[in-house]
């Protein structure tokens, strides 16, 4: 009979990683983050269990997209009141808020419960190239959402 390997609690090691989304490819980036915010690239990874790492991202402003998603893409957002939906383009919620596009990406890419939303505190989304997490010693984590392009 197969078990589900279980990990001990105590023995997770939990990495800070800082990762650069200037001239990235939002859905690439955001797959790649959602990876490592569930601990899928350690051998240790558990369905069931918060195995992944912390993930700072930063130049949120700077992400990027392909065609015309940049005027076409539209974000939803309800007040729950009669006529209370606001709709945005990409573009606009950009200049607006830089942060919400990686954050709103990132979380329709974990689950759907309780686990997906204790991963998604795992994840800090700034808007520039300062960030207040240098006390966690974040190495730097190269992705590289452009095919052939050497950064």
């Amino acid at each position: 009979m197969e078990k589900t390997y279980l990990p001990p609690v105590d023995s997770l090691e939990r990495n800070w990683y800082v990762v650069d989304a200037a001239n990235q490819r939002l859905g690439r980036l955001s797959t790649e983050i959602a990876m490592i915010l569930r601990g899928k690239n350690k051998p240790t990874y558990t369905p069931s269990m918060d195995t992944g790492d912390f993930v700072i991202v930063i130049n949120a402003e700077k992400v990027d997209v392909t065609g015309k998603k940049r005027f076409q893409k539209i974000y939803r957002r309800n007040s729950g009141r009669p006529g209370g939906m606001k709709i945005e383009t990409f573009d606009k919620l950009q200049a607006r808020i830089p942060e919400r596009i990686i954050e709103r990406a990132v979380k329709g890419m974990l689950p759907k419960n309780s686990l997906g939303r204790q991963l998604f505190t795992k994840l800090k989304v700034y808007a520039g190239a300062a960030h207040p997490h240098a006390a966690q010693q974040p190495q730097v984590l190269i992705i590289n959402t452009i095919p052939g392009e050497d950064s």
